[in-house]
C-alpha cells in the first residue's frame, strides 16, 4: 500500500494490482468500508484479465485523511432532505458525493491516468454513478455494484439490515471483530462466509476506525440526493451488478439504476447478498473484464 495526496490536499492510502500498462480501474469503496473489503485476491484475479487495479480508501475512512472536527448535524440534514430541500441538506453536509468523485479523479490525476474504468460497489457505486455524470470524459466505463439511484422509493434496506448498519461500532477489538457476525443480515445466504467477514473486520479495527467519519460519510448519502435524472442523460457503457439475496439494498435498486441508464447491462447474480462471495468471485471478475473490454483508453 501507498499514500498520495492530490490536489485538494487530501492524503489517500491506495493498493494497486497488475501492470501500470493495462487499462486502469478504479475501485470505489461503500459506506464505512476500508479498501480491504476489496479481498486481494479478487483484485488479482481481476488484474489477470489485464487490469490495472487501484483500491483506495475513501476519505474519512482507513488511512485516508480523516475531516477532523466536522460534527455534521444529522437529524437535520435528515429533515432537509426527506423534505426534498436538498440544497439545505448540502449546505449543512460537511461534503457530498460530488467531493467524494472529485476524490477519486484526484488520485487518478496523482497518479497519471486521464481516463479510466470506474467500479463501485454500494456508496461506492453511488460515488462512481456520480464521477460518470459529472466527469463522463473521465470515465471509459461504469460499474455499479449493489447500488442504487438516490430515489427513496427504490433499493429499500430490511429493519433488520438497516440496524445492523447503523449499530455503534464496539471500541474493544475482540467485541468489533465479533460484532462481524451482526454483517450477515446482508449477506449471502448460502455463503454467508463467517470467518472471512471476522478476517476483514479485523484488518479494519487494526487500520483504524473513524466514527466520526462515518457520520459523516452518512451525512454525504442523505445530502446528494437522486442521480434519476443525470443516470438517465448517461451516455457511459455501464453495467450494474446487484445479488438477489441484498437486504441492505434491495435488488429495486440496481433495476431502477439498470432501467434509467440508456444501454446498460444488468445482471442480477443468485447467492449473492450484500456482499461478494468468494464462489461468485470468477463471475464477478469475468462480467467486469468483459464489460470494460468494451472500451479503452485508446479507442
Amino acid at each position: 500500500m501507498a499514500q498520495i495526496t492530490v490536489p485538494s490536499g487530501l492524503a489517500f492510502e491506495y493498493e494497486t494490482f497488475g501492470r501500470d500498462t493495462d487499462p486502469a480501474v478504479l475501485m470505489v469503496m461503500g459506506f464505512g468500508s476500508q479498501l480491504v473489503s476489496w479481498p486481494r485476491e479478487f483484485c488479482a484475479q481481476l488484474a489477470a484479465a489485464g487490469r490495472r487495479v487501484i483500491a483506495f480508501d475513501n476519505r474519512d475512512c482507513g488511512r485516508s485523511a480523516k475531516l477532523d472536527g466536522l460534527e455534521p448535524p444529522l437529524e437535520q440534514i435528515q429533515l432537509a432532505a426527506a423534505a426534498g430541500d436538498f440544497a439545505r441538506a448540502r449546505e449543512l453536509a460537511p461534503y457530498t458525493f460530488s467531493d467524494m468523485s472529485d476524490d477519486g479523479f484526484g488520485l487518478l490525476g496523482a497518479l497519471g491516468i486521464e481516463r479510466a474504468h470506474v467500479v463501485g460497489v454500494s456508496m461506492g457505486g453511488m460515488i462512481a454513478q456520480t464521477m460518470a455524470i459529472e466527469h463522463p470524459e473521465r470515465v471509459l466505463t461504469l460499474t455499479s455494484i449493489m447500488s442504487h439511484t438516490g430515489e427513496p422509493e427504490y433499493g429499500q434496506s430490511t429493519p433488520e439490515a438497516r440496524a445492523a448498519l447503523l449499530a455503534p461500532e464496539p471500541e474493544d477489538r475482540d467485541a468489533y471483530i465479533e460484532s462481524a457476525a451482526s454483517w450477515l443480515a446482508w449477506h449471502s445466504r448460502r455463503y454467508p462466509e463467517l470467518e472471512q467477514t471476522r478476517a476483514i473486520a479485523a484488518e479494519t479495527y487494526d487500520r483504524g476506525l473513524c466514527p466520526a467519519g462515518t457520520r459523516r460519510q452518512l451525512a454525504a448519502m442523505l445530502a446528494s440526493g437522486p442521480r434519476a435524472e443525470g443516470l438517465s442523460r448517461l451516455r457511459v457503457p455501464t453495467l450494474v451488478i446487484h445479488g438477489l439475496d441484498d437486504t441492505l439494498i434491495a435488488p429495486s435498486g440496481g433495476e431502477r439504476t439498470a432501467e434509467l441508464v440508456p444501454a446498460a447491462k444488468l445482471l442480477m447474480l443468485a447467492d449473492m447478498g450484500h456482499d461478494r462471495p468468494r464462489p461468485l468471485w470468477p463471475r464477478l471478475c469475468e462480467a467486469i473484464a468483459e464489460h470494460t473490454a468494451a472500451a479503452q483508453p485508446d479507442t
